[in-house]
């Protein structure tokens, strides 16, 4: 990256992805437009209906994505059927390879360990999808009890709002905590700021209503 360059980040979106494990740390992300810039990519270019219903503008489709220096892929029900989706998985680890930073919210990181990008690295993910998300991958030292998990170039974090945590802890690690925590402070958002604090990973191990 060139200096005075924003950094790009491009985001996965697939149908019946979880509204908030995007638009929670694009929220954190839009605070800085200096600083990052981002791309919503999809199957094909064009609307990309989420879980909840509400349709998304993907910009770029995979084909023509270019490779950015942050890759984020996030959760909700559409993972399950992608988590076998062969044209896809190799699609995913190609491009994501290239990448900088790979990082996922929610069941995203099922994704990211079905297409081999986590082999080797530790990481966690939604606590009530646990069990399922943790089948994936050859080599993957899944955390059942973390907040996000950080090991190298690889950031991951448990379920939906948790990637609000993730994404202030890579600005933090970016762009310095002072920054980070005052864009917390604008969208008044509490941080946890403690990787291992997971009072979830003790509670109902069910799989969820998406994630």
């Amino acid at each position: 990256m060139v200096d005075g360059e924003a950094r790009t980040v491009a985001v996965v979106l697939f149908d019946g992805f979880e509204l908030l494990d995007v638009f929670g740390p694009l929220e954190l992300f839009g605070r800085f437009p200096q600083e990052f810039s981002v791309t919503l990519l999809g199957p094909k270019a064009g609307a990309v209906r989420s879980f909840q219903g509400a349709e998304v503008i993907a910009t770029s489709s995979y084909a023509d994505a270019e490779v950015p220096q942050i890759v984020m892929v996030p959760g909700g029900l559409g993972t399950r059927a992608l988590a076998t989706d062969q044209d896809f998985l190799r699609w995913l680890h190609r491009w994501a390879s290239g990448a900088e930073i790979v990082t996922s919210v929610c069941t995203g990181s099922a994704l990211l360990a079905a297409a081999g990008l986590l082999d080797g690295y530790r990481a966690t993910s939604n606590k009530r999808a646990f069990d399922w998300a943790s089948l994936h991958g050859q080599s993957v030292e899944w955390m059942a009890a973390a907040r996000w998990v950080h090991d190298r170039d690889r950031w991951t974090s448990s379920g939906v709002a948790a990637g609000m945590d993730m994404t202030a802890a890579l600005l933090g690690h970016l762009i310095g905590a002072e920054r980070a925590q005052q864009a917390a402070d604008e969208i008044e958002l509490e941080l946890h700021t403690d990787p291992d604090w997971d009072p979830f990973a003790t509670r109902s191990q069910r799989e969820p209503l998406h994630g």
